[in-house]
């Protein structure tokens, strides 16, 4: 997401020392609890927020924050719903991003959030259509589509380009992270959104400390998140059979 910024966020960096940091993600329980063999690793985001200097510590050992451009059209991130699915299922973007949400399935959309992160109700749109929410507040939205409950996503705003997403082996790798301490940040898919919060310790990252070691966290069942509708109720079952629901492009 912040690959336009990348060179300039180097570019800043050439008198600081940085390291690759990797990490491997682990099923337990919950977190914190021992290894469940043979569960499949639930997609997992970390991301890493500077800490102010410790006493002792000069202003160089802790990096600053630096300031990114904005995204271009072109660059603006979309959450595109294509057979009753959002596609992808977790996006991570800037603070102050703004996400556009285009419907390209054959019948209407109701996208909504109501959790904690981003609130908005886009209201029903068409087939063909789109809308955009700007995510200004940093947080984990969990985003739902009031007409199917199959559907779901994830949005993950940050104020750091300092982030990486597990791959299906749980690996993690962030390249190029100044020395310093900082606030480790976890979320994975196994956290329901009434537990959206993410988990945090502190780090620090220096020539011999580069590694974030194993992450345990909460087993995904692979099913949809349970939710309720944008107005606090169940679903409809089955689905609404209208013909509004149905429009044909």
């Amino acid at each position: 997401m912040w690959s336009a910024t990348a060179s300039g966020l180097r570019a800043q960096m050439t008198q600081v020392a940085t390291s690759t940091v990797r990490g491997r993600v682990e099923v337990g329980a919950a977190a914190g609890a021992g290894k469940t063999r043979h569960a499949a690793i639930p997609a997992t985001v970390v991301w890493l927020t500077p800490l102010a200097p410790a006493a002792g510590e000069t202003a160089a050992a802790t990096p600053g924050s630096p300031a990114y451009p904005p995204l271009t059209p072109a660059q603006i991130p979309r959450l595109v719903q294509k057979n009753k699915s959002f596609e992808p299922h977790i996006l991570v973007v800037p603070a102050g991003s703004l996400v556009e949400f285009p419907n390209r399935d054959p019948f209407f959309h109701n996208v909504f959030s109501l959790f904690e992160g981003k609130r908005f109700d886009l209201g029903l749109y068409e087939a063909g259509t789109s809308r955009t929410v700007r995510f200004d507040r940093l947080g984990i939205s969990y985003i739902f589509c009031s007409i199917h409950p199959e559907m779901s996503a994830v949005v993950i705003t940050i104020a750091t380009p300092l982030y990486g997403i597990s791959n299906p082996d749980g690996q993690l790798s962030l390249p190029d992270v100044p020395y310093g301490r900082y606030l480790l940040h976890v979320w994975s898919e196994g956290m329901a959104p009434e537990n959206a919060q993410p988990l945090v310790r502190e780090i620090t990252i220096g020539p011999n400390a580069a590694s974030l070691g194993v992450l345990r966290v909460p087993q995904a069942n692979g099913k949809p998140m349970a939710h309720m509708n944008k107005y606090g109720r169940d679903y409809d079952e089955p689905a609404p059979n209208n013909s509004v629901y149905q429009h044909q492009r």
